[in-house]
């Protein structure tokens, strides 16, 4: 019997009636947070660095500057980076409610704390853009909701709200792929980008079940 890994060259094999081909497999699940999940539990380094597939390497992008950071505060979880000169850091407050009614939860841009220790460019938040170093145990602790699916990112920070702490360092940063493209394609990309009034109504009632809120509000 013979065993051959699953790939191009094995599946292009003439094969005998004692070939075994051995694949390994997942099933893609269905929505962006979920497949955040699946390829997160497939992490086995201590750190993981996110981004999203448009972002562009330059020589600004020195990941290993994050890395000290991180290693400098080993309390830190989630440490973000700049995208063009934009940090898009964010506050969280949470206004406690009644036992019926539930509590508010309030999401300010640019609302930030105090700076780290020796390291005046970086500061702590709540939450920071989709290009960020995190420590991956602490990533699959909190774990991104699989039920969001279309633009979900600061929800992630608010289910690690009280378990997370972040930070934003404006010394590293990363580009962005300009969008090209016929009107016709952007406006597909408009439309996952910037979904319907039914995805976010389906958010927001997501959040006041799972959260036991009465409102959320973004600014």
């Amino acid at each position: 019997m013979i065993a051959i890994p699953c790939d191009y060259t094995a599946c292009n094999l003439e094969r005998s009636s004692t070939t075994v081909v051995i694949c390994e497999g997942y099933f893609l699940p269905q929505g962006w947070f979920a497949g955040r999940n699946l390829a997160v539990s497939q992490v086995t380094t201590k750190y993981v660095l996110w981004a999203d597939d448009d972002f562009l390497f330059t020589e600004k992008t020195k990941i290993e500057k994050l890395v000290e950071v991180m290693e400098a505060v080993p309390e830190l979880c989630v440490l973000g980076g700049s995208v063009q000169g934009n940090q898009f850091y964010f506050s969280l407050h949470y206004e406690e409610g009644h036992e019926m009614g539930g509590g508010c939860l309030y999401r300010k841009l640019n609302g930030t704390f105090h700076t780290l220790p020796h390291y005046p460019q970086c500061f702590l938040a709540y939450g920071v853009i989709n290009f960020f170093l995190a420590r991956t145990d602490a990533v699959q602790k909190v774990v991104f909701d699989p039920k969001l699916q279309r633009v979900p990112h600061s929800e992630f920070f608010m289910d690690g709200l009280g378990s997370l702490l972040v930070a934003s360092c404006g010394h590293v940063s990363i580009d962005h792929q300009p969008k090209t493209g016929h009107d016709k394609d952007m406006a597909r990309y408009a439309s996952f980008r910037h979904p319907g009034k039914s995805d976010e109504e389906f958010k927001l009632q997501h959040h006041f079940f799972k959260k036991h809120l009465k409102c959320v509000q973004y600014s």
